[in-house]
């Protein structure tokens, strides 16, 4: 990937999201009748029905995969903005402010759908099980994302929820590109990938500069449960591929070089809601400024383990001091060089 040297902005672009968190058994997922570990979109009357039936308190928080990346970014110091539709809200309104509060840029529009949200289904394993009403962001139109969303920007990070939406998925690729950005694509979900019909070869080779995948996804699109097969398919039409392989870390390639990245800590997971997100963050915002691949592995893992030991997305203050020491510990300004892809 080659940025421009002095662009360090990195802008999210997904589905504006609140996250409603809640702890259940296995046999609550069964009965609701979902994938343990995917992503089912249903509509509100659906979302409200299962809400009904948890035993456990709801846990509120601001989400959606690209802007949890976009909120990572900004609490590291980082150049963040997140583009996305609210709804015209309370509910939408907190989501903006949200934002701001942890250093985001918002660039929202406004629909008189309500805010999207996403009820995140926590299991004694750690593992969530998402049911997303999507709202207003799936009432964005192609025509609303155009170059100006992404100007002066250095990476534009996408969701892969966005391919359940082709035209919106082919503007925003073109407007990225025309705005002269990088263009980062995670995902997010092995059952998108499995019900998505857009995922096309030529497309990523013609746009995609940087592809994330965990294992149940890479499987999905590759075909492969091996890691090295599925690693060299995932580079074959990208600069950068990245394989998340969960409690064993990650891999990065880049032609025929591999990195493999450690998990960081050791302390087990409480939750793994926001864990690709914020490993995402953590790996973006390194690579814009001036660390090495294996570096801003190292970081991404980082955050990646911190964002697991919360329940939700959202890292707290005192999560985020540890990761800014072993920043300024590990990898210190002055051995830092211009954005080098």
């Amino acid at each position: 990937m080659k940025l421009q040297p002095a662009k360090t902005r990195i802008v999210g672009l997904g589905s504006a999201l609140v996250d409603i968190l809640v702890y259940e058994s296995d046999d609550f997922v069964r009965r609701i009748g979902v994938k343990k570990g995917g992503m089912t979109l249903v509509d509100m009357p659906t979302l409200e029905t299962v809400l009904n039936q948890v035993s456990t308190e709801p846990f509120v928080v601001p989400g959606g995969s690209a802007c949890n990346t976009a909120v990572g970014i900004g609490q590291l110091g980082g150049q963040a903005r997140f583009v996305g539709k609210r709804g015209n809200d309370g509910t939408g309104r907190f989501f903006q402010t949200a934002l701001v509060e942890r250093g985001v840029e918002p660039f929202l529009m406004t629909s008189n759908l309500p805010t999207g949200r996403v009820l995140s289904i926590i299991t004694p394993d750690a593992q969530r099980t998402m049911l997303t009403y999507l709202g207003a962001s799936a009432d964005t139109q192609p025509e609303e994302i155009t170059p100006e969303c992404f100007r002066d920007s250095a990476v534009v990070h996408m969701e892969g929820y966005l391919l359940f939406n082709p035209e919106l998925m082919s503007a925003a690729l073109k407007s990225a590109s025309v705005a002269g950005a990088q263009i980062s694509l995670d995902l997010a979900s092995f059952t998108l990938v499995e019900q998505s019909k857009f995922i096309r070869d030529d497309i990523i080779e013609a746009y995609v500069d940087l592809l994330i995948v965990n294992e149940d996804e890479a499987l999905a699109y590759t075909g492969f449960r091996n890691e090295t097969q599925a690693l060299a398919r995932l580079a074959r039409h990208v600069d950068l591929a990245v394989l998340k392989v969960g409690a064993e870390g990650s891999f990065i390639r880049q032609g025929n070089d591999v990195y493999r990245i450690p998990a960081q800590g050791s302390r087990p997971a409480i939750d793994t809601t926001g864990a690709g997100d914020l490993w995402a963050a953590g790996f973006l915002y390194g690579l814009v400024n001036g660390y090495a691949h294996a570096e801003s592995g190292r970081l991404a893992s980082a955050c990646g383990y911190e964002v697991c030991q919360v329940v939700g997305a959202d890292i707290p203050a005192d999560g985020w001091i540890r990761i800014k020491e072993k920043l300024e510990e590990e990898w210190p300004k002055e051995h830092r060089h211009a954005n080098s892809f």
